[in-house]
């Protein structure tokens, strides 16, 4: 892929692709799209089969990871 696709709620930023890795560690590529204009925050997600779409985005700068 040489190019994302553009954001067409804003049609400023791009779409990016997220990967994430399931239960089992096996990797999900693809499995959330974001806008990358902080101002838009247009994403969705597929989770557990299903599309979530604008869910809040929360700043990772807070998360302390696994315990």
């Amino acid at each position: 892929m040489d190019e994302f696709p553009r954001c067409r709620r804003c049609d400023d930023g791009d779409l990016v692709p997220f990967s994430d890795f399931g239960s089992q560690g096996a990797p999900i590529h693809w499995k959330a799209w974001a806008c990358t204009n902080p101002d838009c925050g247009y994403n969705m997600k597929i989770r557990n089969g299903d599309l979530f779409i604008d869910e809040p985005i929360n700043d990772g700068a807070y998360y302390s990871g696994r315990r």
